[in-house]
């Protein structure tokens, strides 16, 4: 079995699906953009071969490198895992005829308005939208569906570029910042009001085979806007309570109407006064390290299953449900260099709950609130209970400060 494996360098967990693409005994040729003396011996001998290109979302040296691979010997699989990789790796295995994620399905997956327009079809619950170029057809969005409404790029991951219009003084500001004002295309959205969360699953021939229910605290918006917030998102491991059957439910009409075959998917999803709506969905897996999380609250392997599945073979693992985990964000005062922290003793007394750490030393350079989950300082923790775990969090939270200068 020969799979190619699309930048196994970067982001630094890409490595974890080289190594177990290598583990179930494939053979891995990876398609990066560091030369292969820049990476790690480690990470060279999970691969038989790799293709330097200049960029793997440039689709011609993509596909070039992968015709290289094909000349010397057969190609089973074509793989990525990024947001961003998808449509172009999509494009290539179309041009080389190997089997995967079709163009079609990668597309849906990618553009929010065709996206949202597909499940309206197939009758999935999700916000009115539409794909707007100018200010006037912003407008005229909000004159059919009113205030507020959300405003994100088309292909955004998370919320990269995201903008709440909540009333007429917005309206100017958003459309410059959005780039509408200059042609730039976007997606506007309804606004659901209502906690958020996230499923996902590892796929096998349209099946979900593994699947994971975790909720955010507070909504993505508010906390990639607010710096006084130290963010958080946790896996449940009361997955499997009746009270999370719609949401599975939902997840499964949407995978069928997209037709996701094999393929890790990651849903967001909202439940507020409007019932459970469809957000937004990827068929790759969730980004900030949250399959670390999954692996660490169920005791499995989970980039061992995904090798096996992607390959064409069942999962051999059973989640254990025995931790709910999270990962919390702790964000410096102010931008500019970290200073020093406060409160690391509480971090001290939670050491059995820890499961790793970021604490960036006194004189790294702090990175904006937008940057993320990871950005700057992090905690991943787990507990056995889902209620004293946010407990937990909520202290750290209050407790652990994180100062720059």
């Amino acid at each position: 079995m020969h799979v190619l494996f699309v930048e196994p360098a970067f982001p630094r967990n890409q490595r974890e699906f080289v190594r177990a693409l290598h583990k179930i005994g494939a053979q891995v040729t990876g398609i990066g953009e560091a030369a292969v003396e820049h990476l790690d011996d480690e990470l060279k001998s999970w691969m038989q071969g790799y293709e330097q290109v200049r960029s793997v979302v440039h689709e011609e040296s993509v596909l070039d490198a992968v015709r290289r691979c094909q000349k010397r010997g057969w190609v089973d699989h074509l793989e990525a895992t990024v947001e961003a990789h998808i449509m172009s790796t999509a494009h290539v295995r179309e041009a080389t005829g190997i089997p995967g994620t079709s163009v079609q399905t990668s597309f849906l997956c990618r553009d929010k308005p065709a996206m949202k327009e597909a499940l309206r079809q197939a009758g999935v619950p999700c916000a009115q939208s539409d794909g707007v170029t100018t200010p006037d057809e912003v407008r005229a969005f909000i004159e059919r569906v009113g205030y507020p409404i959300i405003v994100k790029p088309r292909a955004a991951a998370g919320a990269s570029g995201t903008f709440k219009i909540s009333g007429p003084d917005d309206i100017d500001r958003v459309v410059e910042e959005a780039g509408i004002s200059r042609g730039a295309g976007a997606a506007v959205e309804e606004f659901i009001e209502g906690h958020e969360g996230f499923y996902d699953t590892l796929c096998l021939r349209g099946e979900v085979v593994h699947e994971f229910v975790t909720h955010y605290y507070p909504n993505v918006l508010e906390a990639m806007r607010e710096r006084w917030i130290s963010p958080v998102f946790i896996t449940t491991n009361r997955s499997d309570a009746p009270g999370y059957d719609e949401v599975k439910q939902l997840g499964a009409d949407v995978i069928r109407a997209l037709d996701i075959r094999t393929s890790p998917t990651h849903m967001e999803w909202f439940y507020g006064p409007k019932g459970l709506n469809f957000s937004e969905i990827g068929c790759r897996p969730p980004g900030v390290g949250a399959w670390d999380l999954y692996c660490a609250a169920n005791e499995i392997d989970l980039y061992e299953d995904w090798a096996r599945v992607v390959t064409g073979n069942p999962p051999r693992q059973r989640p254990s449900r025995r931790y709910s985990a999270a990962l919390i964000n702790l964000r410096p005062d102010r931008d500019g260099r970290i200073s020093g922290y406060s409160g690391l003793e509480l971090l001290e007394e939670l050491s059995p709950c820890i499961i790793d750490s970021h604490l960036p030393p006194p004189g790294t350079a702090t990175q904006p609130v937008e940057a993320g989950y990871m950005a700057n300082a992090w905690v991943r923790m787990r507990h056995p209970d889902y209620d004293e775990l946010r407990a937990i969090l909520e202290r750290v939270g209050r407790t652990v400060k994180v100062w720059a200068r």
